[in-house]
Protein backbone atom coordinates (compact mmCIF):
# COMPACT_ATOMS: atom_id res chain seq x y z
CA UNK A 1 0.00 0.00 0.00
CA UNK A 2 2.06 2.89 -1.47
CA UNK A 3 -0.70 5.42 -2.87
CA UNK A 4 -1.28 7.35 0.40
CA UNK A 5 -0.81 11.04 1.67
CA UNK A 6 2.36 11.25 3.74
CA UNK A 7 0.31 12.98 7.02
CA UNK A 8 -1.46 11.26 9.30
CA UNK A 9 -5.29 11.80 9.91
CA UNK A 10 -5.17 15.92 9.75
CA UNK A 11 -8.68 17.71 8.75
CA UNK A 12 -9.16 20.36 6.61
CA UNK A 13 -11.10 23.56 7.78
CA UNK A 14 -14.55 22.44 7.64
CA UNK A 15 -15.88 23.11 4.39
CA UNK A 16 -19.17 24.31 3.59
CA UNK A 17 -22.32 22.74 2.50
CA UNK A 18 -21.77 24.50 -0.67
CA UNK A 19 -18.24 22.73 -1.28
CA UNK A 20 -19.82 19.11 -0.37
CA UNK A 21 -21.65 17.12 -2.76
CA UNK A 22 -24.03 15.09 -1.08
CA UNK A 23 -22.96 12.16 -2.77
CA UNK A 24 -19.54 12.61 -1.47
CA UNK A 25 -20.91 12.36 2.43
CA UNK A 26 -23.29 9.34 1.11
CA UNK A 27 -19.89 7.44 0.19
CA UNK A 28 -18.37 8.37 3.48
CA UNK A 29 -20.86 6.75 5.30
CA UNK A 30 -20.19 3.49 2.97
CA UNK A 31 -16.41 4.11 3.40
CA UNK A 32 -17.34 4.38 7.20
CA UNK A 33 -19.29 0.88 6.93
CA UNK A 34 -16.78 -0.70 5.63
CA UNK A 35 -13.96 0.15 7.48
CA UNK A 36 -15.79 -0.71 10.24
CA UNK A 37 -16.78 -3.92 9.22
CA UNK A 38 -12.77 -4.25 8.35
CA UNK A 39 -11.54 -3.30 11.90
CA UNK A 40 -14.30 -6.30 12.94
CA UNK A 41 -12.77 -8.97 11.55
CA UNK A 42 -9.54 -8.04 12.64
CA UNK A 43 -8.02 -5.50 9.53
CA UNK A 44 -6.08 -2.93 10.95
CA UNK A 45 -4.82 -0.90 7.66
CA UNK A 46 -5.92 -0.60 4.32
CA UNK A 47 -5.36 1.20 1.00
CA UNK A 48 -7.80 3.70 -1.20
CA UNK A 49 -7.11 0.99 -3.76
CA UNK A 50 -8.47 -1.91 -1.66
CA UNK A 51 -11.31 0.39 -0.13
CA UNK A 52 -12.64 1.36 -3.72
CA UNK A 53 -12.70 -2.40 -5.17
CA UNK A 54 -14.73 -3.53 -2.22
CA UNK A 55 -17.41 -1.15 -2.94
CA UNK A 56 -16.72 -0.27 -6.87
CA UNK A 57 -15.42 2.52 -6.85
CA UNK A 58 -11.95 3.83 -8.19
CA UNK A 59 -8.75 4.66 -6.44
CA UNK A 60 -8.93 7.96 -7.47
CA UNK A 61 -12.32 7.95 -6.18
CA UNK A 62 -11.78 7.25 -2.83
CA UNK A 63 -8.94 9.82 -2.58
CA UNK A 64 -10.75 12.53 -4.25
CA UNK A 65 -13.42 12.19 -1.49
CA UNK A 66 -11.52 11.98 1.47
CA UNK A 67 -9.58 15.70 0.30
CA UNK A 68 -12.56 17.35 0.37
CA UNK A 69 -12.25 17.32 4.49
CA UNK A 70 -8.39 16.95 5.07
CA UNK A 71 -4.95 14.72 4.62
CA UNK A 72 -5.09 11.02 5.83
CA UNK A 73 -2.88 7.96 5.58
CA UNK A 74 1.00 7.37 5.91
CA UNK A 75 3.51 5.91 2.84
CA UNK A 76 4.06 2.65 2.80
CA UNK A 77 1.08 1.81 5.20
CA UNK A 78 -2.46 3.25 3.51
CA UNK A 79 -4.93 4.02 5.61
CA UNK A 80 -5.24 2.56 9.33
CA UNK A 81 -8.85 2.43 9.82
CA UNK A 82 -9.34 3.04 13.11
CA UNK A 83 -7.88 6.48 12.60
CA UNK A 84 -9.84 6.94 9.58
CA UNK A 85 -12.80 5.58 11.40
CA UNK A 86 -12.43 8.48 14.00
CA UNK A 87 -12.05 10.73 11.94
CA UNK A 88 -15.07 10.36 9.56
CA UNK A 89 -17.24 10.07 12.50
CA UNK A 90 -15.72 13.72 13.19
CA UNK A 91 -16.57 14.58 9.60
CA UNK A 92 -20.15 13.01 9.72
CA UNK A 93 -20.61 14.57 13.56
CA UNK A 94 -21.17 11.06 15.24
CA UNK A 95 -17.92 10.99 17.23
CA UNK A 96 -21.17 11.40 20.19
CA UNK A 97 -24.64 9.98 20.30
CA UNK A 98 -27.51 11.65 19.18
CA UNK A 99 -31.30 11.64 20.89
CA UNK A 100 -34.06 11.26 18.06
CA UNK A 101 -37.95 11.46 18.79
CA UNK A 102 -39.92 9.20 16.35
CA UNK A 103 -43.27 10.20 15.73
CA UNK A 104 -45.68 7.41 14.39
CA UNK A 105 -45.36 4.42 16.11
CA UNK A 106 -47.11 1.74 13.05
CA UNK A 107 -45.58 -1.61 11.53
CA UNK A 108 -42.73 0.54 10.19
CA UNK A 109 -42.32 2.58 13.33
CA UNK A 110 -41.85 -0.24 15.27
CA UNK A 111 -39.47 -2.27 13.39
CA UNK A 112 -37.23 0.96 13.52
CA UNK A 113 -37.40 0.96 16.99
CA UNK A 114 -35.88 -2.50 17.24
CA UNK A 115 -33.29 -1.73 14.39
CA UNK A 116 -29.84 -2.05 16.24
CA UNK A 117 -28.05 -0.07 13.68
CA UNK A 118 -28.54 2.88 15.13
CA UNK A 119 -27.16 2.15 17.83
CA UNK A 120 -23.88 1.03 16.00
CA UNK A 121 -23.85 4.55 14.82
CA UNK A 122 -24.93 6.78 17.38
CA UNK A 123 -28.02 7.38 16.96
CA UNK A 124 -30.96 6.71 19.50
CA UNK A 125 -34.29 6.72 19.20
CA UNK A 126 -35.10 8.52 23.12
CA UNK A 127 -38.49 8.96 23.04
CA UNK A 128 -41.39 7.76 20.32
CA UNK A 129 -45.18 9.76 19.88
CA UNK A 130 -48.39 8.30 18.63
CA UNK A 131 -51.88 9.86 18.39
CA UNK A 132 -53.56 6.55 18.78
CA UNK A 133 -54.68 6.44 22.37
CA UNK A 134 -54.23 2.24 21.82
CA UNK A 135 -50.16 2.61 20.86
CA UNK A 136 -50.14 5.65 23.97
CA UNK A 137 -48.66 3.83 27.11
CA UNK A 138 -47.71 1.07 25.51
CA UNK A 139 -43.43 -0.06 25.77
CA UNK A 140 -41.95 -1.06 22.81
CA UNK A 141 -38.11 -1.71 22.32
CA UNK A 142 -37.96 -0.71 25.60
CA UNK A 143 -39.54 2.87 24.80
CA UNK A 144 -42.73 4.07 26.37
CA UNK A 145 -45.53 5.46 23.79
CA UNK A 146 -45.97 8.79 25.18
CA UNK A 147 -49.26 11.03 23.46
CA UNK A 148 -48.39 13.84 21.10
CA UNK A 149 -49.42 16.19 23.65
CA UNK A 150 -46.02 15.52 25.59
CA UNK A 151 -43.74 15.63 22.50
CA UNK A 152 -42.65 19.42 22.96
CA UNK A 153 -41.36 19.24 26.85
CA UNK A 154 -39.98 15.73 26.19
CA UNK A 155 -37.69 17.45 23.09
CA UNK A 156 -36.82 20.30 25.16
CA UNK A 157 -36.40 18.19 28.63
CA UNK A 158 -33.80 16.47 26.92
CA UNK A 159 -32.34 18.52 24.63
CA UNK A 160 -33.13 16.37 21.49
CA UNK A 161 -32.21 17.78 18.14
CA UNK A 162 -33.11 15.17 15.66
CA UNK A 163 -36.71 14.15 14.51
CA UNK A 164 -38.07 11.33 12.17
CA UNK A 165 -41.81 11.05 10.88
CA UNK A 166 -43.29 7.98 10.33
CA UNK A 167 -47.00 8.71 9.70
CA UNK A 168 -49.08 8.43 6.69
CA UNK A 169 -48.72 11.00 4.63
CA UNK A 170 -51.87 13.17 5.36
CA UNK A 171 -50.37 13.55 8.99
CA UNK A 172 -46.29 14.10 8.23
CA UNK A 173 -46.93 17.96 7.64
CA UNK A 174 -48.70 18.04 11.00
CA UNK A 175 -46.35 15.88 12.65
CA UNK A 176 -43.13 17.91 11.35
CA UNK A 177 -44.83 21.06 12.41
CA UNK A 178 -44.75 19.97 15.98
CA UNK A 179 -40.88 19.05 15.86
CA UNK A 180 -40.16 22.14 14.48
CA UNK A 181 -41.88 24.27 16.77
CA UNK A 182 -40.20 22.42 19.88
CA UNK A 183 -36.59 22.90 18.72
CA UNK A 184 -35.78 19.88 16.55
CA UNK A 185 -32.92 20.64 13.48
CA UNK A 186 -33.10 17.75 11.27
CA UNK A 187 -35.79 15.83 10.38
CA UNK A 188 -35.78 12.36 8.14
CA UNK A 189 -39.21 11.89 6.80
CA UNK A 190 -40.11 8.33 5.70
CA UNK A 191 -43.93 9.54 4.63
CA UNK A 192 -44.13 9.78 0.90
CA UNK A 193 -44.71 13.42 0.57
CA UNK A 194 -42.30 17.06 0.47
CA UNK A 195 -42.25 18.86 3.54
CA UNK A 196 -42.60 22.56 3.59
CA UNK A 197 -39.80 23.53 6.67
CA UNK A 198 -38.34 26.57 7.25
CA UNK A 199 -34.46 26.99 6.06
CA UNK A 200 -32.50 26.35 9.58
CA UNK A 201 -34.19 22.44 9.43
CA UNK A 202 -32.26 19.94 7.19
CA UNK A 203 -34.48 17.42 5.83
CA UNK A 204 -34.08 13.84 4.12
CA UNK A 205 -36.24 11.75 2.51
CA UNK A 206 -36.71 8.44 2.69
CA UNK A 207 -39.46 7.25 0.06
CA UNK A 208 -39.21 3.27 -0.23
CA UNK A 209 -41.65 3.01 -3.25
CA UNK A 210 -38.75 5.82 -4.93
CA UNK A 211 -35.80 3.51 -4.10
CA UNK A 212 -37.81 0.32 -5.76
CA UNK A 213 -38.90 2.06 -8.58
CA UNK A 214 -34.98 3.56 -9.21
CA UNK A 215 -34.77 -0.49 -8.85
CA UNK A 216 -36.95 -1.28 -11.82
CA UNK A 217 -35.56 1.38 -14.04
CA UNK A 218 -31.83 -0.45 -13.58
CA UNK A 219 -33.51 -3.77 -14.45
CA UNK A 220 -35.38 -2.73 -16.75
CA UNK A 221 -32.38 -0.26 -18.57
CA UNK A 222 -30.31 -2.82 -18.63
CA UNK A 223 -32.12 -4.86 -20.74
CA UNK A 224 -33.25 -1.61 -23.02
CA UNK A 225 -28.89 -1.60 -23.49
CA UNK A 226 -28.98 -5.11 -25.10
CA UNK A 227 -27.14 -5.07 -28.59
CA UNK A 228 -29.74 -5.51 -31.09
CA UNK A 229 -27.59 -7.42 -33.38
CA UNK A 230 -25.22 -10.85 -31.59
CA UNK A 231 -22.22 -9.21 -31.27
CA UNK A 232 -19.51 -9.96 -33.63
CA UNK A 233 -22.21 -10.10 -36.63
CA UNK A 234 -20.86 -8.95 -39.56
CA UNK A 235 -22.24 -5.74 -41.56
CA UNK A 236 -23.55 -6.98 -44.74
Amino acid sequence: MTDERSHPPQAADAPSDATVPKVVVSRLSLYLRELQRLVASGQQTISSSQLGTLLGFSDAQVRKDLGFFGQFGYPGVGYRCDELIRAMRDILGTNHAWSVAMVGVGNLGQALLGYRGFGRQNFVIAAAFDADPAKVGQTIQGIRIQPLDELAATIRDHGIRLGMIVVPAERAQEAADRLVAAGVEGIVNFAPVTLALPPHVQNVGVDLAIELEQLSFAVTSKFARAPAEPPGRAEP
